[in-house]
């Protein structure tokens, strides 16, 4: 096992060429650094490297799986170390109440039967859980997320429950080998357009402020069209073994 010293370091190389790149990409979209939030996921790894990037300025952590989230958030809480800690991944209606009231944000709605269990779990244990609604742009079967076709029923349910407050969207560019950058740029422009033309629907249309879109790998398209939030492992954890 690398000591922590080592991670450290590694890290730290790491995330100063991400910034440049993150900077010239908000540079090229006319935009600031104080517009986007990167989420640092540490999936796979160690809960030391989730403790660097937290100690190297990355007070947002995503986990895709809620085991993992909440042995890393642990782990972190030992120490008196308490980031943002965000679900970008599935979540299982029977591990609502595990979650509810730890997350800062849900970016993984995908369903109402969901958003009424999150809802419902969050109303009985007097918390408001921001939640976004993951949008299957590309309608790939691999993917979920709702239509957008289906959006409309989605925020008028999301607008009569308590518990919850809907922010925004999420979506998921298709990953692909050597992917061109036309199916991402067309992606993320489809999503900003579904974000901008629901804002009228939602119940509080000043709530209505998170584009969550953008990997390491297309971040920069992501930005271009507006995210607000990305969600960044590889460009700064290093490659993964598993």
């Amino acid at each position: 096992m690398m000591n922590y010293d080592r991670i450290l370091s590694q890290m730290r190389e790491r995330i100063a060429s991400f910034e440049i790149q993150i900077n010239e990409a908000l540079r090229a979209a006319g935009r600031t650094r104080d517009e986007l939030t990167v989420i640092g996921v540490s999936k796979f790894f160690p809960p030391e490297y989730a403790r660097a990037a937290y100690e190297l300025g990355f007070h947002d952590l995503g986990e895709n799986r809620v085991q993992e989230m909440l042995e890393k958030m642990s782990a972190l809480a030992s120490q008196d170390l308490y980031p943002n800690w965000h679900l970008i991944g599935t979540l299982q209606t029977n591990k609502v109440k595990s979650v509810v009231g730890k997350t800062a944000l849900i970016h993984s709605v995908d369903s109402i039967r969901l958003m009424d269990e999150i809802a419902s779990k969050s109303e009985s244990s007097g918390v408001t859980s921001d939640i976004l609604l993951q949008v299957n742009i590309s309608r790939e079967p691999s993917k979920h997320g709702f239509e957008k076709e289906s959006l409309d029923e989605a925020i008028d349910r999301a607008n009569a429950l308590s518990g919850i407050r809907l922010i925004g969207l999420m979506t998921m560019a298709p990953i692909m080998v050597d992917r061109p950058s036309e199916e991402a740029d067309k992606c993320f422009s489809e999503l900003r357009e579904l974000f901008n033309r629901h804002r009228a629907n939602v119940k509080n249309t000043s709530d209505w402020k998170v584009l969550s879109m953008g990997m390491s790998q297309d971040y920069s398209l992501a930005i271009r069209h507006g995210a607000t939030h990305i969600r960044v492992g590889t460009a700064i954890f290093g490659p993964r073994t598993l």
